[in-house]
């Protein structure tokens, strides 16, 4: 269900494909007893979870590959998701964990938390005490889920109940507690989804570039490189991601999914931690700072904070809920329920009490939620922002800063390195034709990237560097500068070669799509482009040629031509519009939106001068009325990324759009149709194992194919193919 495309994030998958794609993880979200991670919802597409009752039992998983967990008092980063085997006296627990949080010491066993512990940093050792800035060292709480492999690795209730008595190996409640050394304060800060790309690419190598997956990491995004490998996991979790977000019978909460079902019988029942026990914690949070009895003029505030995770343990009977999964089950259905609460029942936090209840730490003890009284008198924001004001408060009020004017920042580009060599149009006996966007930097340098068939072939006939013939053709445009044909460098040093010294025709600009035709056995190479059936108008640009909408918001902007990319010297008006187009969102035609509340800092790089900041407002103002921007709304998750459109159960916030075409369809240069009907037409499948039936072996062919298919993966040596499987090599499919 991986394909290419979902490689490249959410907004760069058909429809088809995340309707296929969601079909299965509801199934697998509504099969599995705890919420289901990001990380852990990749987990089951990527190696083949079953949903039907054997979980990974079937999938190519290497058991032997699993990090080992055996000394609890000093153990590695383990995000969620790991795999790994728990060392015991006789044979390992094979587990996936699922959820992770944070064991602090100092909090109480009744749920009260010390106001520095929440959203203090790693390694803090008290109020105002960062600790160590080399090694810093937490205690985490590991959820495993030990019926993740199936009826055959998993233990019977006999044997969990003799572990949990002996609380060597797991504690009483089969959870895993462990005291994490991190290697620097920056991998302690990493999120989850960064921790774990960095899991798979270092402790899980083997893992996740397995041959026996259904599709490899290293098929789906074309190269075995480290970075390529690591934008195309993080471009894959972004898909999973928005997928369950866009669910209708999925709640998430932060970066778990529970499935609505399990939530609607969760608060009708009446038993442990059902509704009743739900909606009296959520009453007990919201009285936790309220003082027991008032003195008119001496009632000072008063604030408190609240573990989740803790305190559903006072519930009467809920010791066997919070058993295994079951704790991640409640832990979030309870933060689900609390921010329901805030959202319904309270204006932005407030309520009618008095008190404000805001969300103060993702990750400690199941999250921590602060009550403050009076409310009242404290700024309004996003209460279900972590905003960490218990560690905050203990930190020594900075200095104020005199007020000056803020020069504006040069916005950086884009990585042209990560934009590969474009894309392969074909590659035959006779020619190489591929095509690419032209970049700002391009213009600005004048060169222009090679494909890398095109640079091994001429490397290896002509040496690292020889004279180029370049011809121009620009379809229904005089050539302008530099004539029809010039002699440029083609510099091959490296697989980033580039041909150099260009003279750019003066009406060529960021975005323009160009194609490249090499002919084998020469030095020679055409570049032409394509024009549109008619003329259209992007932004303040009429094109008649095919472009990316992609590189023309974000390069073909106020400040930036072939002279340079500074914002020195533009008006309020031109820097607006040059940050709402390098630094919002972008949708697939090209628009972007930007966090209306953090576009003055993203224009200076620091908070502006007021009359910076009344200019800048009084140009969006202005540009609102002549619709050359437009208002929207989006939506900011629990770690504070924006997303547009809005994602259910996410505050709403504003955001200022770029549109930059107006509103009809334009097929794009040499594409093909997207619509479902044009994407059933042709399927490229990728090559796979399959099972094969009872006294059937795979030919010599296949086993000589496997290998190969190996050796591309980055396996040097070769794999042999599994008994019982054969090897299907890569074909097209179509009707």
């Amino acid at each position: 269900m991986l394909t290419p495309a979902m490689a490249k994030g959410y907004d760069a998958a058909s429809h088809r494909e995340r309707h296929l794609l969601l079909h299965y993880l509801e199934a697998v979200v509504a099969a599995r007893r705890a919420p289901v991670h990001t990380t852990v919802a990749f987990n089951a597409v990527y190696f083949g979870y079953d949903p039907g009752g054997d979980g990974y039992g079937g999938s190519p998983l290497r058991l032997d590959d699993f990090p080992v967990v055996a000394d609890r008092r000093c153990a590695p980063p383990l995000p969620v998701g790991a795999m790994v085997r728990v060392a015991t006296g006789s044979d390992p627990l094979y587990a996936e964990i699922v959820y992770r949080e944070g064991a602090h010491p100092k909090v109480a066993a009744v749920g009260d938390v010390p106001g520095w512990v929440s959203g203090a940093p790693v390694g803090a050792e008290g109020p105002g005490r960062p600790g160590s800035s080399t090694a810093p060292g937490r205690r985490e709480l590991l959820v495993p889920d030990f019926h993740a492999f199936g009826p055959a690795l998993s233990l019977s209730p006999t044997q969990l109940q003799r572990l949990r008595t002996r609380r060597r190996w797991i504690n009483e409640d089969e959870h895993v507690v462990v005291d994490v050394r991190y290697p620097s304060p920056d991998e302690a800060r990493r999120d989850d989804l960064t921790a774990y790309v960095e899991h798979l690419l270092t402790t899980a190598r083997e893992q996740l570039l397995s041959p026996f997956v259904p599709v490899s990491l290293a098929e789906l995004v074309g190269e075995t490189s480290d970075d390529g490998l690591r934008a195309g996991l993080l471009g894959l979790l972004d898909t999973v991601r928005g997928v369950l977000d866009s669910s209708a019978m999925v709640r998430t909460w932060g970066h778990y999914a529970m499935s609505r079902s399990s939530l609607a019988k969760c608060w009708g029942d009446t038993g442990p931690l059902g509704g009743d026990d739900l909606r009296s914690l959520a009453a007990a949070v919201e009285r936790a700072a309220v003082p027991m009895r008032r003195r008119r003029g001496l009632d000072a505030p008063v604030t408190a904070y609240t573990a989740i995770g803790p305190r559903l343990r006072q519930f009467p009977g809920a010791k066997e809920k919070l058993r295994g999964v079951g704790y991640a089950a409640a832990v979030c259905r309870a933060n689900v329920t609390l921010a329901d609460v805030v959202r319904g029942d309270s204006d932005r936090g407030l309520f009618e009490n008095g008190s404000r209840i805001t969300f103060d730490d993702a990750f400690e003890s199941g999250g921590v939620w602060r009550s403050h009284h009076p409310g009242g008198i404290e700024a309004c924001g996003d209460p279900l922002a972590p905003a960490g004001r218990g560690w905050a408060s203990t930190l020594p009020e900075p200095e104020p800063e005199p007020e000056t004017e803020a020069e504006p920042v040069d916005l950086p580009l884009a990585d042209d390195d990560a934009l590969g060599p474009g894309e392969l149009l074909r590659s035959g006996a006779a020619e190489v034709v591929w095509r690419a966007p032209l970049r700002l930097s391009h213009l600005i340098d004048g060169w222009f990237p090679l494909h890398p068939y095109v640079i091994d072939e001429l490397r290896r006939s002509h040496g690292s560097r020889l004279t180029s013939r370049l011809g121009i053709d620009h379809v229904g445009r005089t050539p302008g500068e530099g004539g029809r044909h010039q002699y440029v460098i083609a510099e091959l040093s490296d697989e980033s070669g580039r041909l150099t010294g260009i003279a750019w025709p003066g009406d060529f600009f960021p975005g323009l799509m160009l194609e490249l035709r090499w002919l084998r056995r020469g030095t020679a190479i055409r570049m032409t482009t394509t024009r549109l059936t008619e003329p259209v108008q992007v932004g303040d640009r009429i094109t008649e040629h095919c472009y990316d909408p992609h590189v023309l918001t974000r390069e073909d902007v106020p400040g930036s031509d072939r002279h340079g990319d500074s914002a020195v010297g533009l008006s309020p008006r031109q820097l607006v519009m040059r940050t709402v187009r390098r630094c919002g969102l972008l949708t697939p035609d090209g628009h972007a939106l930007l966090d209306r509340t953090v576009l003055p800092t993203a224009v200076y790089g620091r908070r502006p001068a007021r009359s910076q900041a009344a200019a800048l407002d009084s140009a969006v103002a202005e540009l609102l009325a002549e619709r050359r921007l437009e208002p929207a709304l989006g939506s900011r998750d629990t770690w504070g990324q924006p997303h547009h459109p809005a994602r259910d159960g996410q505050p709403t916030i504003p955001l200022v759009g770029y549109r930059p075409v107006r509103q009809r369809l334009i097929r794009p240069w040499g594409g093909k149709e997207t619509d479902d009907q044009g994407a059933l037409a042709h399927q490229v499948v990728a090559g796979h194992l399959r099972r094969l039936r009872p006294d059937c072996s795979p030919s010599d062919a296949q086993r000589s194919a496997f290998r190969e298919h190996c050796r591309r993966l980055g396996k040097a040596d070769g794999w042999e193919l599994p008994d019982g499987y054969t090897f299907v090599t890569e074909h097209t499919r179509g009707r």
